[in-house]
């Protein structure tokens, strides 16, 4: 009878460490994955601190008519980036979710 209450103790206890060795390697996997979406999130924000609109700086091309081509009004400019901070802000979300897993 001992004999076989051991056993499944053993069996429980190496089912148990097999169980925590996969947890390991998967917080692993989302740790690597994570420094990668962090990267990456870092590399769009520089982008969008550095992002220029079109007419914003120098000369701009025109039109038949004398109208610069590709200008956006201030208004336009606004939402463009409000926007992109509005996308970066989901990203940022979604990281910090994901980190809570």
């Amino acid at each position: 009878m001992q004999d076989l209450d051991a056993q499944n103790s053993n069996g429980d206890v190496n089912l148990l460490e097999k169980n925590i060795q996969l947890l390991v390697d998967r917080l692993t996997d989302c740790r690597k994955e994570n420094d990668v979406l962090r990267s990456e999130l870092s590399s769009l924000q520089n982008i969008l601190r550095n992002y220029k609109l079109p007419g914003t700086v120098g000369s701009t091309p025109m039109d038949a008519g004398g109208t610069p081509v590709g200008v956006l009004d201030y208004a336009e400019k606004v939402q463009v980036k409000q926007k992109l901070v509005m996308i970066l802000q989901k990203i940022e979300m979604e990281l910090r979710n994901n980190q809570a897993l």
